[in-house]
C-alpha cells in the first residue's frame, strides 16, 4: 500500500473511531489523519501478534478493523494523555 493509501486508511479509520468514541478532543482534521494512521500501524502491529498476521491489501476487511481498532486505542490513549474529561482549576 503506497503513502496515499495510508493517508485515506488513516483518515478514515480515524474519523471512523472518532464517530465510535465521539467528544470534545483538541486538535482538528490533521490529528484525527495522524491518529488514524499511527492506529492503523498500531493495528498492524496487533493483527500480527495475535493473528500471525498484519494489515494486507487496501480492500481488505481485516485491515480495516485493525486500523479502526488501533485508531481506538490510540484516541483512547491520546484522550488521557490531553486530560480530556478532568476537570482542571
Amino acid at each position: 500500500m503506497g503513502i496515499l493509501g495510508w493517508i485515506v486508511l488513516g483518515l478514515v479509520a480515524g474519523l471512523i473511531a472518532k464517530a465510535i468514541m465521539p467528544g470534545n478532543d483538541p486538535g482538528g482534521a490533521i490529528v484525527t489523519i495522524l491518529i488514524g494512521i499511527v492506529g492503523a500501524i498500531l493495528g498492524g502491529f496487533i493483527g500480527n501478534a495475535i493473528f500471525g498476521g498484519g494489515l494486507g491489501t487496501f480492500f481488505n476487511l481485516r485491515t480495516w478493523l485493525l486500523a479502526i481498532l488501533g485508531s481506538l486505542i490510540l484516541l483512547g490513549v491520546y484522550r488521557l494523555v490531553t486530560g480530556r474529561g478532568r476537570a482542571r482549576v
